[in-house]
């Protein structure tokens, strides 16, 4: 099989695979997850999983990208992993996977939406976990 054969199938695989996920995407269980293991996941993970939220609501992303966010939160909120989160690299994956949304809608991140998810943040973490996270 050539490439060009083999490009539309791995990105009709890589679409099913990711509407599996952004079907358990909403906003409540991704606020109950992120309060259920903040602690757990550490601020930098929340950090990134707000950021994705923000940024998908602000409303500029365009359709492709944000299928890609919504198959990462719905991956997040999920209570099936990869790695399991019980275990202690448990989160791993996640934060991979978040890291990885994050990356393709950087220019899409605004001012604004950091500072929605820092605002976020410092209700749950407080101001010096906040301040130690490095602008995206």
């Amino acid at each position: 099989m050539n490439y060009n054969e083999y490009l539309p199938k791995a990105l009709d695989f890589f679409k099913e695979k990711m509407n599996a996920f952004s079907d358990k995407f909403n906003k409540s269980d991704l606020m109950k997850k992120i309060t259920d293991v903040a602690k757990k996941a550490g601020c930098s993970t929340v950090y990134y999983a707000l950021l994705l939220y923000y940024a998908l609501t602000d409303g500029e992303v365009p359709l492709s990208k944000k299928l890609i966010v919504a198959a990462a939160l719905g991956y997040f909120i999920t209570p099936l992993d990869f790695i399991p989160d019980l275990l202690p690299a448990g989160l791993a994956d996640d934060g991979a996977i978040l890291l990885y949304a994050l990356n393709q809608i950087r220019p899409y991140i605004h001012e604004g939406t950091e500072h929605k998810a820092r605002t976020k943040l410092h209700e749950w973490f407080g101001p010096q976990e906040v301040y130690n996270l490095p602008k995206f």
